[in-house]
């Protein structure tokens, strides 16, 4: 089942509200040298506190509950050429059954249906057999093979690149294949990292464990449409991109013994809210989803958020603002820029509590 878009009848933010002035110096290209070594800026009081990530178990309590994105980034990108000789650019959004997959496609002139790419030097191919959605979608489906029978996850990870975001200026490198991944990813699927949870690694989450803070996990795959910005002023004409998410009964338990005993939900990361408040809404554990957090957005389970920071003019830039407030989040991220922390994916967090 498709959650519906959510939007605040009585909003009256626009696009120009969310938007900022970054210097480009501050998007950060490659991972600090450890996960946990990143600066965390503690929006929780009235004053922001500048503090480094490793220092999270001492800011929450033992009855909290961390709710984590186990999806797994696979290697989506991938090159070839038409039988004319002209380059083409896949960038595989979701596999489907019997081999087929869905994708970007970056080319001089498209294709036509039933026409063959040969991927990777002739590894495999890949049959266009149409527009997905039917007719008019944006995206493209294609079957690959290859003579081993390999299916697309095997080809993608023999032949495939990471799909660094795009303001990483840099093609993919023997570091971005572990560090543009979390230490706990399971499911693969994503064409992003749930980036916020990349500043955990093993010793910070046993410092956890003995702090007594409980972990539960979502699964949802980021898509490539979370790089697109928000293009109406409008921001209620914006139509969000889909998501598939899934939350097993495990989690589900967690949160409720969390909520009993008083404890807080803490999101790691916007992934997991959008999972979480997805459920909370349509009572789906598992689907697509499109939910559009803006301010003004009731929600319903996460309590605390730990996030990254986000590109202006962005549908993530209004999920903070819902979640913590507009105002306090503009201040923040002043603070941030003035500070010169280290923005977007491989950059620094943050920690924000729910505005009531």
């Amino acid at each position: 089942m498709n959650a519906p878009t959510t939007n605040n009848p009585n909003n009256f933010f626009t696009l120009s509200d969310f938007d900022f002035v970054l210097p480009t110096e501050l998007i950060a290209q490659h991972p600090a040298p450890e996960r946990s070594s990143s600066k965390l800026l503690d929006g929780t009081g009235s004053a922001p506190a500048h503090r480094i990530f490793h220092d999270l178990p001492n800011l929450l309590n033992p009855d909290d509950l961390l709710v984590f994105n186990d999806t797994k980034v696979v290697k989506a990108r991938l090159f070839g050429e038409k039988p004319s000789g002209g380059k083409v650019e896949l960038l595989i959004e979701r596999v489907l059954t019997g081999n087929q997959v869905v994708a970007h496609m970056r080319v001089s002139k498209k294709p036509h249906p039933g026409e063959t790419i040969w991927m990777a030097g002739g590894a495999f191919s890949a049959t266009l057999l149409g527009r997905w959605p039917e007719r008019d979608g944006a995206l493209f489906r294609f079957v690959l093979s290859n003579d081993a029978g390999d299916d697309p996850y095997q080809l993608m990870d023999l032949h495939g690149h990471v799909p660094l975001p795009p303001y990483i200026n840099h093609t993919d490198e023997a570091d971005d294949v572990s560090r543009y991944q979390t230490v706990f990813a399971k499911n693969p699927g994503a064409v992003a990292a749930p980036t916020a949870a990349l500043h955990f690694d093993e010793a910070l989450l046993t410092a956890l464990d003995k702090r007594g803070v409980a972990r539960a996990s979502i699964t949802l795959h980021v898509g490539a449409g979370t790089f697109q910005p928000v293009k109406t002023e409008n921001i209620a004409e914006h139509v969000m991109h889909f998501e598939r998410y899934s939350i097993d009964q495990t989690t589900l338990d967690a949160i409720a013994r969390c909520k009993a005993r008083g404890g807080k939900v803490v999101a790691v990361g916007t992934t997991s809210v959008r999972a979480l408040e997805t459920w909370a809404k349509t009572g789906e554990t598992q689907g697509d989803t499109n939910i559009f957090i803006t301010p003004g957005f009731d929600f319903k389970v996460v309590d605390t958020l730990i996030t990254n920071f986000h590109l202006p003019k962005s549908s993530l830039m209004m999920l903070v603002s819902a979640f913590a407030g507009h105002a306090h989040i503009m201040a923040l991220y002043a603070e941030a820029i003035a500070q010169k922390y280290r923005f977007f994916s491989y950059g620094d967090a943050m920690l924000l509590t729910h505005k009531q």
